[in-house]
């Protein structure tokens, strides 16, 4: 695929996938007649990165995830580290997030409430 369809399918400006190469996220592309050809192992490492982001992670971090690549005992268990650590995050602010809905919800009826009362 082209730098241009990556860019449409990731929503991701052209010059963000360039930077994410630079950086070392994404492995060097391959070119083809000069120009940027992306491979299935490049969506699949896109798609790994979106996740992260997602989930939280600063692409330093997800830079640094990629670079325990190793499968040894000490990079696995850092990976591990990393991924629980930022779950427990996330689940804060998921927390954190629920409540904020719920008083939301609550200040919702009691404005529903307000308004079928003017109606009578």
């Amino acid at each position: 695929m082209t730098i241009g369809e990556v860019s449409k399918r990731y929503h991701l400006s052209t010059d963000t996938l360039r930077y994410y190469e630079k950086i070392g996220l994404l492995d060097p592309i391959t070119r083809k007649q000069g120009k940027r050809n992306y491979q299935e192992e490049d969506c699949v490492r896109l798609d790994f990165i979106r996740c992260m982001k997602n989930a939280g992670f600063s692409l330093e971090d997800i830079l640094h995830f990629i670079r325990l690549g190793d499968e040894t005992k000490e990079s696995v268990q850092k990976r591990f580290d990393m991924l629980l650590n930022q779950q427990e995050r996330l689940l804060e602010e998921m927390k954190q997030k629920r409540q904020t809905l719920d008083f939301l919800n609550y200040k919702i009826d009691l404005y529903r409430k307000k308004k079928e009362d003017w109606k009578k």
